[in-house]
């Protein structure tokens, strides 16, 4: 294996609407490789299923960057960022990662989620309500963003006139700080977050309602509560990860879909198809890529690889998942795929707490575009969508075209 890192192009436009063949050139490399991502940040690239699978469950691999060497890792955020945003449950290792999590899932509940099902549909339906006369759209800005932050929005309590608000505030933490780093475009739209967070807490213990927030407020583990950087951290990111990824996979679904026609008419026709086909849209091309950041807490060896204490260590679920090892013909999108364990939602105590929501948005949003929009094509070549750069992947719009007539 070549010690010399290779460079994850993010600003290579062809790089970024088709990542697979780098990172099939990866994989079959060697299991560990070493790498140099968005921000010129050297990693650990973890690239076959059952090392990574492995790595996602090893204590010694840190969720926390105050455990990274590299000091960009904090510098990248802003002071008045780095002791609220960073005590959540997805930066934090046990103890404190098992309090919280417990804490956020007694809120969080599958029944409460099971419940939502009705009110995503009657969402969804209204979106393409809209849509649907026009015969055109953007199913990015036009369905697939408004329909995971009107979900999260209500979930979690966040008045409808504040949406479009944190929704910026948030683009401007995760998605625009991938594009063009700017710290003090960081720090001015986490100091507005902060201010509407607290300013939110405090009405809704004022005023407690029927929602996560209120819930997460008075959650108890025997006498612990979250404390205020813990509320507001939690607050922050089932907001940001409750609705940018279930973006991309709608999106991104909905485009891989239009490039494989033969597949798409078989889920039309077969909505019963819908739960697999969710599961293999993440496989295939999930939301999330390369993969998951860890941090070494002391000399590791990743299969026979030595890695050394403070290093990034990223497990690549986007190249695991398509590991001919674990996945037959991987490289083909089979919405009938058995036994698809993917890692996109990850693995052990990390595992993603809001997959169920997730799934859920994403078959009612797939599955009803499909039934209301017949004819869909893409408005535009192939080769002109413009993917997301950094970790998250996601077309930035889908113009598409279709029958104005959309069922109901």
């Amino acid at each position: 294996m070549s010690q010399q890192p290779v460079l994850l192009p993010y600003a290579d436009p062809a790089f970024l609407a088709d990542p697979f063949p780098l990172y099939r050139q990866l994989r079959e490399e060697g299991p560990v490789r070493r790498a140099v991502i968005a921000g010129g940040l050297e990693t650990w690239l973890v690239t076959r299923y059952e090392d990574g699978l492995a790595a996602l469950s090893d204590p010694r691999l840190s969720s926390d960057v105050h455990d990274a060497s590299d000091p960009r890792l904090l510098e990248q955020l802003p002071a008045t960022e780095r002791a609220s945003l960073l005590s959540n449950m997805l930066r934090t290792d046990p103890p404190d990662h098992t309090r919280l999590r417990r804490l956020v899932s007694k809120a969080f509940t599958a029944r409460r989620v099971a419940e939502l099902r009705p009110r995503v549909q009657e969402i969804t339906d209204r979106l393409l309500d809209d849509i649907v006369p026009a015969g055109r759209a953007d199913l990015v800005a036009d369905f697939a963003l408004p329909l995971p932050v009107t979900v999260i929005s209500e979930l979690l309590g966040v008045p409808v006139a504040d949406r479009h608000d944190f929704q910026g505030w948030t683009d401007d933490m995760i998605l625009r700080r991938a594009e063009q780093p700017d710290p003090a475009v960081v720090d001015t739209a986490w100091q507005h977050m902060r201010t509407y967070l607290t300013g939110l807490l405090e009405a809704k213990r004022a005023r407690p309602g029927d929602d996560l927030l209120s819930a997460l407020i008075t959650a108890r583990d025997e006498e612990q509560r979250l404390d205020e950087d813990e509320l507001i951290a939690m607050a922050f990111l089932l907001l940001a990860a409750g609705y940018i990824t279930t973006v991309n996979l709608i999106g991104g679904g909905i485009a891989v879909l239009l490039a494989h026609p033969g597949q798409m008419e078989m889920l039309r026709d077969d909505p019963a198809l819908l739960p697999g086909a969710i599961e293999e849209l993440l496989r295939y091309d999930g939301p999330v890529s390369p993969g998951i950041a860890r941090f070494a807490r002391e000399d590791v060896s990743i299969a026979g690889v030595a890695i050394p204490r403070g290093a990034t260590v990223l497990i690549a679920s986007a190249i695991a998942d398509r590991d001919p090892g674990q996945f037959p013909d991987p490289d083909d999108l089979d919405i009938t795929r058995q036994d698809n364990a993917h890692l996109a939602f990850g693995h052990g105590i990390h595992y993603c707490l809001g997959a169920p929501l997730a799934r859920l948005e994403g078959q009612v949003a797939i599955g009803t575009v499909l039934r209301r929009l017949p004819g869909l094509a893409l408005a535009v070549p192939p080769g002109e969508l413009r993917w997301r750069p950094g970790g998250l992947r996601g077309p930035e719009r889908l113009p598409v075209t279709f029958s104005s007539d959309g069922a109901n």
